[in-house]
């Protein structure tokens, strides 16, 4: 059995661009969150005690799942309501909360004074179904998040600069820059924008340090010494190479990024934010990888 449908099959999935969730796709996540509830598989985390001797687990404890979750999610409302929409970060937490409180209900004996069964659960089975559930929704609505199988949200990237990402392992000899590069390529992931900007700043920062990694004194000609690893000294690309770091130069001194001066202009939109970040790691990326600095 597969997790598409028709329209998936026919005219090709819908595009993972939106990072909000409407009335629809909480609708959704609500219907998903309150049947988990109700099979006990949050049990997991929040058992209920068989209320006879013994007090073996029976199903799902409501009331300490909505307390732990006011207050591991401050800002959410209790109780979930389908037609009462939460800003989208906070479900996003939601969500990962339920994540952690997750399990497959495995039936035990019947007590048949209390109709029920005595429960177990099996966390791995629990965990996997949640995800795939969470993933198929967010996928159907176009969305560009999804739940990573230790149950954390990332959100997703253009295609050809994940899998970059992903891929890249950091080797360039300075412990600082491998951190802010790993920093930078963890961080654009997330699904908060104050943490993508973190990202982006950390990425500026690394392409600063890297300009100095060859021997010498001399910001300029270490930096120079960088792109003839990526082209030849007196070739057109190298001039061009020359030109785009000086531009990437004059934008992380422009735009509030590396600084806060208040004449420096602040990025606005996600997707200004991944157009620079996906150009200076193209960039980084180019020097690190002919300098065999990255893998």
């Amino acid at each position: 059995m597969t997790d598409d449908y028709f329209t998936d099959r026919e005219f090709g999935a819908v595009p993972r661009a939106s990072e909000s969730i409407d009335e629809r796709l909480w609708g959704g996540l609500h219907s998903l969150i309150e049947t988990r509830l109700d099979d006990a598989s949050f049990g997991y985390r929040f058992p209920l005690a068989c209320p006879d001797a013994g007090k073996r687990p029976c199903g799902c404890d409501r009331s300490a799942f909505a307390f732990m979750l006011e207050a591991e999610v401050p800002q959410i409302e209790w109780p979930l309501r389908p037609n009462k929409l939460p800003e989208t970060p906070v479900i996003l937490d939601l969500l990962e909360f339920c994540a952690r409180a997750v399990g497959q209900p495995v039936e035990g004996s019947w007590h048949g004074f209390f109709d029920h069964y005595h429960l177990a659960w099996d966390r791995d089975p629990g965990l996997a179904a949640f995800i795939a559930e969470v993933n198929r929704l967010f996928a159907r609505n176009g969305l560009a998040f999804e739940m990573t199988p230790e149950g954390r949200i990332q959100r997703l990237l253009p295609a050809t600069l994940r899998v970059a990402l992903m891929q890249a392992r950091f080797a360039t000899g300075d412990a600082e820059t491998d951190r802010l590069l790993e920093t930078a390529r963890l961080r654009i992931l997330a699904p908060k924008h104050e943490d993508r900007s973190d990202g982006l700043e950390k990425l500026w920062d690394a392409f600063e340090r890297i300009k100095t990694l060859e021997p010498g004194n001399d910001k300029r000609l270490t930096a120079d010494a960088m792109l003839n690893y990526a082209a030849r000294p007196e070739s057109k690309l190298r001039a061009t190479l020359s030109v785009e770091a000086d531009a990437l130069t004059k934008i992380g001194n422009t735009h509030r990024i590396r600084h806060s001066e208040i004449w420096q202009e602040p990025l606005e939109t996600a997707l200004q934010i991944d157009y620079l970040f996906t150009r200076l790691f193209a960039f980084i990326y180019l020097q690190l990888k002919a300098s065999n600095r990255a893998a």
